[in-house]
């Protein structure tokens, strides 16, 4: 039998009792990172053979695992923290699985993001998890405009040195919108902390991130204008150019400058 097993997030002592039989009991254990997967088996003085199952060799190891099971072993498949395949190798290895008619199955436990949703405080009736951006600036902002409209909490995974840019792009997209940044999850210095995307989370970063942002609100009639009718109305409402430009950006979340070459004429 296949078992893909959740790990703790960060407190060892978050691992269920049948995760830690089926380690106990399994013959080889696949693994993010062997040196990370054997600190969490000495600390319950469990010792397996263990190979490796990254993003860089993940075909590999399916191909590995299929043939350890159908030779009767007992397979566990772990990532380094948390539910394997969630934003973690593993969904590669689930469809050779399913492609090949081998069955497998999963046992549940910690999961960062559910976690920081419940941290945060925000929306939990509907949401929207995205895990990691991509690299590239114009990917990334690509990506987040498919969500602009979204109405659920959005929910992504950053790595501190992406945290800034992170939020930078959501607010050039989204416009302003409340957010929260949970990291440490479970561990000693946890923390969960609100902010606005203009104002973006000062301090240093350190630590793996969950991002949380509100969903988009009711959707202005105004934003179906083009630029220049939606500023011009509030200019004939009795506001100046300036503030009308401010109150338009507003609504449509984009910069002033990006409506202002839209109004030269007004």
């Amino acid at each position: 039998m296949i078992c893909f097993v959740a790990t703790p997030i960060g407190n060892l002592k978050d691992i269920t009792l049948r995760a830690l039989e089926t380690l106990r009991s399994a013959d080889v254990i696949f693994c993010e990172d062997t040196r990370h997967t054997l600190k969490l088996l000495t600390a319950y003085d469990i010792k397996k053979p263990l190979r490796s199952c990254h993003k860089f060799n993940e075909r590999e190891a399916a191909e590995k695992i299929l043939a350890a099971s159908r030779e009767g072993k007992e397979v566990a498949v772990v990532s380094d923290a948390g539910m394997p395949v969630i934003s973690d190798p593993g969904n590669l290895v689930c469809r050779f699985l399913r492609e090949a008619g081998e069955p497998y199955t999963v046992l549940p436990g910690a999961c960062a993001f559910v976690s920081a949703l419940v941290l945060s405080a925000m929306p939990a009736d509907r949401f929207t998890f995205i895990g990691f951006l991509p690299d590239k600036t114009g990917e990334r902002r690509e990506l987040l405009t498919r969500y602009k409209s979204n109405r659920d909490t959005l929910i992504f995974h950053a790595a501190p040195q992406d945290v800034e840019r992170y939020i930078a792009d959501m607010y050039a997209v989204f416009g302003e919108r409340r957010a929260c940044a949970v990291r440490e999850i479970t561990k000693l210095h946890e923390e969960s902390r609100t902010f606005l995307l203009s104002a973006g989370l000062d301090g240093e970063k350190r630590g793996e991130y969950v991002l949380l942002v509100e969903g988009a609100g009711e959707e202005n009639p105004l934003n179906a204008l083009s630029p220049r009718e939606h500023v011009k109305k509030y200019m004939d409402a009795g506001e100046d150019k300036k503030e009308a430009l401010k109150h338009a950006a507003k609504d449509r979340g984009v910069p002033k400058s990006e409506l202002y070459k839209e109004t030269l004429d007004l």
